[in-house]
């Protein structure tokens, strides 16, 4: 399925079970090509509010962005998506990821080989939804597993990755990438390098898609956008220390130095900048030259991440009444 604009919305694991059904609806109708749910443990099942989406929607796809390779085992994951893609054909996209290593830590089911670990259930998972038998002793344990109802076509399997090895493994065996928020054009370009070199050696050569995170916030005065989105992006900027998600723009030490008087310094001295280079954020001829960039870089899609949070419902009508029309228009430059 082809979304009907390159501009999609994710509904985080912050927004309450009963409004996600309401949430998604709204998007619909405003104007977002596709929908993403995540998964951020302890608060929401995402694969249960994606099918809460999906049957709150009625054309444009929903992405589970993403669920972790180990918390359940792969025939089960596979059962879930299997069942979620045939009640809604061509309409949903299953993602994996490793997810935040302190959650798997407080389980105690960090793998050992992480890389290894989404591989094998990222394979096991397309075979199980092909209508394969699997038989495997690795991170998953299989004896002869096929699914009753296996799925024809096989729905796009994306991956959350990082870093250069994981995101052209992901090149190699899925259908796209997801990329977490803060992904601003630098870094778009860089994995998009990294996805097409391991796309050339897999099976399917296709160009595999990205679907970009971003996180957003409409003003029509650009500094009062800027300030709302400052907290929010603090935080994410200091659980992505250390990641190529800083390196590439070469603010690690920088981020490092205010980081240690924790996000609250990083909300108030961090530089107009890294907000425009690592967010969509502004009026909506703003928001919307920074997603074409985004897009030109390599992006297949961006999906929106409305913040502050508690103006969600707010930031979902501006975004499609003052950016979406706008995307695509013609890039023009900006003070």
């Amino acid at each position: 399925m082809n979304p009907s604009s390159p501009v999609g919305l994710l509904i985080g694991s912050h927004i309450p079970p009963a409004d996600i059904a309401p949430l998604a609806a709204l998007a619909e109708r405003s104007g977002f090509g596709e929908l993403w749910l995540t998964e951020d443990l302890w608060y929401t099942s995402g694969v249960v509010c994606a099918g809460a989406a999906l049957a709150a929607t009625s054309t444009i796809p929903v992405g589970l962005g993403i669920q972790s390779a180990v918390t359940r085992h792969a025939s089960i994951q596979a059962l879930d998506f299997a069942t979620l893609a045939q009640i809604y054909p061509g309409r949903f996209w299953p993602g994996i990821g490793l997810g935040l290593p302190a959650w798997l830590d407080q389980m105690g089911i960090m793998p050992k080989a992480p890389l290894r670990a989404i591989r094998e259930t990222v394979e096991s998972v397309h075979r199980l939804l092909g209508g394969e038998t699997v038989s495997l002793d690795g991170a998953h344990h299989m004896n002869e597993i096929r699914l009753t109802h296996p799925c024809k076509p096989v729905p796009p399997i994306y991956i959350g990755a990082v870093g250069p090895k994981s995101i052209k493994q992901t090149g190699r065996i899925a259908d796209g990438l997801v990329g977490s928020v803060t992904s601003g054009t630098a870094y778009v370009e860089w994995a998009r390098r990294l996805l097409d070199e391991g796309s050339a050696t897999a099976p399917d050569t296709g160009r595999k898609r990205i679907a970009t995170f971003a996180l957003f916030c409409h003003d029509d005065d650009v500094d009062a956008a800027r300030a709302a989105l400052r907290p929010t992006l603090a935080f994410y900027l200091t659980v992505m220390q250390g990641t190529d998600l800083i390196s590439i723009y070469g603010i690690g030490d920088e981020l490092a130095e205010l980081a240690a008087g924790g996000a609250e310094r990083v909300a108030a001295e961090m530089p107009d900048q890294w907000l425009d280079d690592l967010a969509v954020v502004g009026d909506g001829p703003r928001c919307a030259a920074q997603i074409d960039a985004l897009l030109q870089a390599g992006s297949g899609s961006v999906i929106l991440f409305p913040a502050p949070f508690e103006r969600g419902r707010e930031l979902v009508l501006q975004a499609g009444s003052q950016v979406i029309p706008r995307v695509g228009q013609g890039a023009k430059d900006l003070p």
